[in-house]
């Protein structure tokens, strides 16, 4: 029983209510992320660092967890420790015909348009797979700085990686017979 007190951990960075939290010994990083309230609207879903003694202990991206169900990157906390929401990385929107249409943040090397439509639960049955629009923002080209495309979906879904700024726009099946 004597191992069952309570011990002040730290949030600081990007949260959505940072500050002094104290919590159970047997307390996880997710739990803390939890009580925090989870990043802020600036802050990342990606990298969620736990530091002990300055030293970073594990690195949590929430969307494994959310979407997968993964704890491989969950700790136990000890006092002292420091959680750290980092400012929010490269994002896309998904919107259209899909369930969950969301901007997501990507990670650092980029992903699939398959890999951000399954953080969102995948297209739908009604979803046209032949025919999607992609604004890109491309800075380097100061005279027409955004584009608009038509992209082949099926085609797409595992070679095409999205951007920062992409907006992917999901079309449905004619409603015609």
């Amino acid at each position: 029983l004597g191992q069952l007190r309570s011990i002040q951990v730290f949030v600081v960075g990007q949260a959505r209510k940072p500050g002094s939290y104290t919590v159970s010994s047997l307390s996880t990083l997710v739990n803390v992320v939890f009580a925090s309230g989870g990043p802020s609207p600036n802050g990342s879903m990606r990298k969620v660092q736990l530091k002990r003694d300055g030293k970073v202990v594990t690195e949590l991206d929430l969307y494994d967890f959310l979407v997968n169900g993964s704890k491989a990157k969950d700790a136990r906390l000890l006092p002292g420790d420091v959680i750290v929401y980092g400012p929010a990385g490269p994002r896309a929107a998904l919107i259209g015909s899909l369930d969950t249409p969301a901007i997501y943040e990507l990670k650092e090397e980029g992903e699939t348009i398959g890999d951000v439509l399954a953080y969102g639960g995948g297209t739908r049955a009604s979803t046209n797979l032949q025919n999607a629009q992609l604004e890109r923002i491309d800075a380097s080209n100061p005279k027409a700085p955004r584009s608009v495309k038509s992209v082949e979906l099926a085609g797409a879904i595992n070679n095409m990686k999205l951007r920062d700024g992409d907006v992917l726009t999901l079309f449905g099946v004619a409603p015609q017979f």
